[in-house]
């Protein structure tokens, strides 16, 4: 069984969207499963099926949390099934999922796949992840154009389209619920790489993404999470030179925004704020 894991935030329209791109093949068995991170939308119940489940939080946990909650509930039913976690602004490209099957019977030694994205311009907005530990550097790149194999071994893959393969893992692989919103990829990612799982991505199947088209009606509040996530990844996976360094950089750049972008900057020092209350807790 393949399940198709996403999360609502006020985005009924475009998870309706996102059910309708999946493919009509009798041949392939799945499930959607929503965790609904509004629970006063209640318009997300209408897309309510056989093979479309919706599940509510109680308030609002972030996305990494929120999806912990589909995986647990996934591996209960099926430690054996795939799950392809799929943003709610995402739509899969035509007979992706008809593919995932073929591809891990050829190669189930990967556990973690992220697949290409494009953008509705039919660019690449992600085809896999690199990290430099040493410079605190992660890295976006096109890792799949000027090659041939089925899929590339790299550092990290993008939550808006990640498919784990619970073949590989013992126990329900999860998120840090440290992270509300932005950097919870990569930290499962690297997590996981740790312990000796295979991180790859695939240019073979993919979605189609429209960035940011839920968070940008939020600025605020957007760069306020993702400012917090990434001191609470540099801190993790760098050593406290070069956090210092990109900390200082980051608060001097919010204070030369203050006058130009005053939403952005005061969203990177609340994150920074936040992060250090953090560490009080």
């Amino acid at each position: 069984m393949i399940y198709l894991l996403t999360v609502n935030y006020y985005s009924t329209d475009l998870i309706a969207k996102l059910v309708s791109s999946l493919s009509t093949s009798t041949n392939i068995k799945y499930k959607t499963v929503i965790i609904n991170n509004s629970p006063d939308d209640d318009s997300i119940c209408h897309l309510k099926s056989d093979s479309v489940l919706v599940f509510n939080a109680n308030e609002n946990l972030g996305f990494g949390s929120a999806c912990n909650l589909g995986l647990k509930f996934i591996f209960a039913q099926d430690p054996q099934a795939l799950i392809w976690l799929v943003n709610p602004d995402a739509y899969l490209l035509e007979n992706a999922l008809d593919k995932v099957h073929p591809f891990f019977e050829s190669h189930p030694e990967i556990s973690i796949l992220g697949t290409i994205i494009y953008t509705p311009a039919n660019k690449i907005w992600f085809a896999g992840g690199n990290f430099i530990s040493q410079t605190g550097t992660i890295l976006t790149q096109d890792l799949t154009t000027n090659s041939d194999a089925d899929y590339i071994i790299c550092d990290w893959v993008s939550g808006c389209s990640m498919i784990i393969n619970l073949q590989k893992f013992c126990e329900c692989p999860l998120f840090d619920p440290a992270y509300f919103l932005y950097y919870e990829d990569f930290d499962f990612c690297q997590r996981y790489a740790q312990q000796g799982y295979l991180i790859a991505v695939t240019k073979q199947f993919g979605v189609l993404h429209e960035p940011s088209s839920i968070t940008n009606r939020y600025v605020f509040r957007k760069i306020r999470h993702s400012t917090y996530s990434y001191l609470l990844t540099l801190e993790r996976y760098t050593n406290k030179l070069i956090f210092s360094f990109r900390l200082i950089r980051l608060i001097f750049y919010a204070f030369v925004l203050i006058f130009i972008k005053p939403q952005v900057a005061l969203g990177k020092l609340y994150g920074v704020l936040n992060y250090w209350r953090s560490k009080f807790e």
